[in-house]
């Protein structure tokens, strides 16, 4: 199921503030920045710095060439 796009709208990351990344098949919200992934349970997304992933060297790279060949845009601009 697909986020309400005016939830993504004004979804920030907790830590920093910044745009996340919606990987809409996978089911998270992603900070390319600080490398967290925040999953997304029952169409809600888990948006606690405690319960949010810390991703490996290799899977941010993975994340981000899915990024640009799929053209997965920030949830807001800067």
């Amino acid at each position: 199921m697909t986020l309400d796009p005016k939830l993504l709208e004004i979804l920030a990351c907790p830590e920093d503030k910044g745009p996340l990344l919606y990987f809409e098949d996978a089911e998270f919200l992603y900070n390319d920045r600080l490398r967290r992934r925040y999953l997304i349970k029952e169409n809600i997304p888990i948006m606690l710095v405690d319960e949010s992933e810390t991703v490996t060297e290799d899977e941010h790279g993975k994340l981000m060439e899915q990024v640009s060949s799929e053209g997965i845009s920030p949830t807001f601009d800067l």
